[in-house]
């Protein structure tokens, strides 16, 4: 029976924290006003083969993710709902699908349990509902990996085509990663079940190969007829070579960084993630296991030798874990929630921590944000938060059912995360650009991009304009960081370390 209450409250939790929040607060730089500009420019421009960023050729990611934003804003209109709509409903069928998953192959208690810790978790929270491409890509991939599962399991052909299907829109929504990650982790279980017959079999049917070539092949055709060596160079080798063999865009760390990514990630129930090694040998005996956690242990390793690392990136991992965390949970336990409530007391006195380790700073629009932190994360915010830090320890000293437990400490997590902290710091950090952009746009002026900022562009709703256009009485958006390179300017706008400014 608890099991039943339990269901229907997790899909009221899904819907309330991977949906509801999606309009509440400003889109945040970089990637989310990227696409969202980029998806803009393509309504305006009507070209929806070529994706643009201010003007510029956008290579970043192929077409399939700006096709659906398109769609949506035709549907809700141009703002912050549409943009994340089509990430949104992608995680909510990335959530079903797991629980479906676990429930058919394993027990309904994992598939509640694996169902819950997704929904609830740190990261998935903040990367599902974004506006860009890796909650779709993230189904996809998912979707895939499911399908060939279950073709093994029963060799049921129908099954290995829906995976052809799902990687080809992988590829269409972010390239070669689609591929990848479904042939090397395919290739390398069936040749440790010694089957490697079968791996070459799948790869070469001739149906699945159609099926894949019918649904990515036109849009990279399309694409390079009409941009030619152009896009080769800036999407293929740019945007997928250079990024495995180099610190793309200065975003780089050591071979232990996404130890530290994953353990983050799974806040509120990082603790349950030893209940996972501690049946490491159980998994590596079981084909039913091995499959996942060779998903897995690829995905954690060929993005730890990455030159460039994104937290995001090993996510495309974490499926599998879900799933480990479902089936292999023993016990509630409150040690396990005391890191989730020590991170939340961090959060509680977040402006306070950061007024002392103020004198440290060096970066000036860090210290722009410092100063008015008080302003966002303010005495309600700290109540807010004080309040699900009691929830959290009195229901886990409640005599519950660990089930309960379970979904009082992901709920209330992670209606603070959607509902209060990102809430505060979009207010604090990306508030401030979409105003400027509104007043800009109000106002009529010209304004030149002297910070990277394409959210601003897109609630601007123009291009900026170019260095060698810039006339008598244009304005120059920045952060305070970069005002150091003007000596005398007249301020139109100021807000939070962002300046609308005309120099004189």
């Amino acid at each position: 029976m608890e099991y039943r209450y339990i269901k229907i409250a997790l899909v009221f939790l899904a819907f309330a924290e991977l949906f509801l929040p999606i309009g509440f607060f400003a889109l945040f730089d970089y990637d989310e006003g990227a696409f969202s500009e980029a998806t803009r420019e393509m309504l305006v421009g009507g070209d929806f083969i070529t994706t643009y960023l201010d003007g510029e050729f956008r290579f970043d990611k192929p077409i399939l993710i700006y096709w659906l934003q398109a769609l949506s804003v035709k549907l809700f209109g141009l703002n912050e709902f549409a943009m994340r709509f089509p990430s949104s409903v992608a995680a909510l069928v990335w959530a079903y699908s797991i629980y479906r998953f676990v429930n058919k192959n394993f027990s309904q208690k994992s598939a509640i349990i694996s169902s819950l810790f997704f929904i609830s978790s740190l990261q998935i929270n903040i990367i599902a509902k974004a506006a860009i491409a890796d909650s779709l890509l993230n189904l996809l991939i998912t979707l895939s990996m499911f399908n060939i599962y279950t073709y093994l399991q029963n060799m049921d052909k129908k099954y290995l085509y829906f995976a052809f299907f799902t990687i080809g829109l992988g590829v269409l929504d972010k390239g070669p990663v689609a591929i990848m990650i479904p042939l090397v982790v395919t290739f390398i279980y069936l040749l440790i079940i010694k089957d490697l017959k079968l791996f070459f079999k799948m790869i070469f049917d001739i149906k699945g190969i159609a099926i894949f070539l019918i649904v990515a092949l036109p849009w990279y055709l399309a694409e390079y007829m009409a941009c030619g060596d152009k896009f080769i160079d800036g999407f293929l080798l740019k945007h997928n070579l250079e990024r495995f063999n180099s610190s793309f865009e200065h975003h780089s760390g050591n071979y232990f960084y996404y130890f530290f990514v994953v353990i983050l990630g799974f806040i509120p129930f990082s603790g349950y993630l030893f209940d996972i090694f501690k049946n490491i040998k159980v998994i590596f005996k079981d084909r039913r296991y091995l499959f996942l956690m060779i998903w897995f242990l690829f995905v954690f390793i060929f993005f730890s030798f990455s030159k460039t690392k994104l937290p995001h990136y090993v996510i495309y991992g974490y499926t599998p874990l879900f799933i480990f965390l479902g089936i292999f949970f023993q016990k509630y336990s409150l040690k396990n929630s005391i890191f989730v409530v020590f991170f939340l007391m961090i959060l509680l006195f977040l402006p306070d921590i950061a007024y002392m380790l103020k004198a440290k700073v060096k970066d000036i629009y860090a210290l722009s944000l410092i100063e008015v932190s008080k302003e966002y994360f303010d005495l309600k915010y700290q109540i807010f938060i004080a309040l699900g830090i009691v929830m959290i320890i009195l229901s886990s000293l409640s005599n519950r059912s660990d089930l309960f437990k379970l979904f009082m400490l992901g709920a209330t997590f992670s209606t603070l995360l959607n509902f209060v902290i990102i809430r505060a710091y979009a207010n604090l950090a990306q508030e401030p650009i979409k105003e400027a952009a509104i007043f800009a746009k109000e106002h009529h002026l010209r304004v030149m991009m002297g910070s990277k900022l394409p959210t601003f562009l897109f609630y601007y709703q123009h291009l900026s304009i170019k260095e060698d256009e810039f006339k008598n009485g244009d304005l120059i958006l920045l952060r305070s960081n970069k005002l150091k390179h003007y000596s005398n300017y007249k301020i139109y706008f100021k807000r939070s370390g962002i300046y609308l400014i005309e120099p004189l």
